[in-house]
């Protein structure tokens, strides 16, 4: 039982990693807009995802333009967009793999062997797709960064992280740990020693006695 409800912990947490991977990938604040320096303009909030860029204003409108042209996009955002979905459809064949490997559903009872693979495969399955989000939200922080420091970019064209590149790190965490679980709740199979051969018994005496 101990083993069941670790590996129903694994699959709740990659579950909820792979949720969060698909909102982070949709939400366009993966960079919101640096109000350092002097003469920053409050009024408006500027912000932007994989998939487009908004403006805020303090009434509370909000205008979006999505990115029409694919190759116009520099090479970190389309492999940031890339990794995401790679990751995404890694973690649905990671559930269907993992669901048929659970030890609460009847898939595969007659053949334990075969089901405790199937749970090993989705774990792993799960850790590709932590390690896909990880790298895309690493790589586009460090694009961040890169472009916050440089001394060429201007003071109002500076960028910082957002809550959508947060989620992503959460997400890619989960998954990560969740595929870890899922590979390490299989009991290992218990080591088999050869059976003892007893030892032969001793002739019994004659019952005559030399002197």
């Amino acid at each position: 039982m101990a083993n069941a409800g670790l590996q129903l912990l694994g699959f709740i947490l990659a579950f909820l990693g792979w949720i969060g991977a698909i909102v982070s990938t949709a939400l366009p604040q993966w960079r919101i807009y640096s109000y350092a320096g002097d003469n920053i303009v409050t009024a408006q909030a500027m912000y932007e995802g994989l998939w487009m860029s908004c403006v805020s204003q303090s009434t509370g409108q909000i205008q979006c333009k999505v990115f029409d042209s694919l190759l116009n996009l520099s090479s970190t955002l389309q492999a940031t967009r890339a990794l995401m979905v790679v990751g995404i459809l890694l973690g649905v064949i990671a559930i269907f793999v993992a669901t048929v490997g659970m030890k609460c559903m009847k898939c595969l009872e007659d053949d334990e062997v075969q089901k405790m693979r199937m749970a090993v495969i989705g774990g792993v399955i799960f850790l590709l797709a932590g390690l896909a989000i990880l790298v895309a939200t690493a790589w586009y922080g460090n694009r961040i960064v890169q472009e916050f420091y440089d001394p060429m970019t201007p003071v109002n064209a500076r960028y910082e992280f957002g809550q959508a590149l947060f989620t992503g790190w959460a997400a890619a965490s989960l998954c990560l740990l969740g595929g870890a679980l899922l590979c390490c709740s299989c009991p290992r199979k218990a080591t088999s020693y050869p059976t003892p051969r007893p030892y032969p018994k001793p002739a019994p005496s004659s019952g005559k006695d030399y002197v």
